[in-house]
């Protein structure tokens, strides 16, 4: 599962998809609707929001935002927003550990993709999150 920090804007097709299905996936996990996945670190930083299922809704509406100026049809019935957005943090760290791994995806997935972002030093993170000096996340997986 990647929940990704970057702009949606940043993935492929394949990739906002898949990000797509996982994040509906965390929500349900976050619901209590699915035994798998309970423990999984992509779901800390959502778990420390004051309002986790809030967080993840907000998350899924600007995913369903950059699918929509894509022309794809998501179904928007997927999540229902409630309050105020509460931003989340990312580190700086993590942001650039994502942007190589990403790269790494383009490379193979979408040439138009890869050489959009190669040259770009810094990509902007996902709307739901601000960025704040740090390493990689400690819920990361890294090899």
């Amino acid at each position: 599962m990647r929940i990704w920090s970057l702009h949606p804007k940043y993935l492929d097709s394949k990739g906002l998809v898949a990000l797509w299905r996982e994040t509906l996936l965390a929500k349900n996990v976050l619901q209590g609707k699915t035994k798998s996945y309970k423990n999984h670190p992509q779901l800390i930083r959502f778990k420390k929001a004051n309002e986790p299922l809030a967080a993840i809704n907000w998350y899924l509406k600007f995913v369903y935002n950059e699918a929509q100026l894509r022309g794809y049809h998501f179904d928007i019935s997927k999540f229902q927003l409630a309050g105020k957005i509460e931003k989340l943090s990312v580190t700086y760290g993590q942001l650039k550990f994502e942007r190589r791994h990403l790269i790494k995806k383009l490379k193979i997935r979408d040439l138009n993709k890869y050489h959009q972002l190669i040259y770009l030093r810094d990509l902007d993170p996902h709307p739901l999150f601000f960025i704040k000096n740090g390493t990689i996340e400690l819920w990361e997986k890294t090899n």
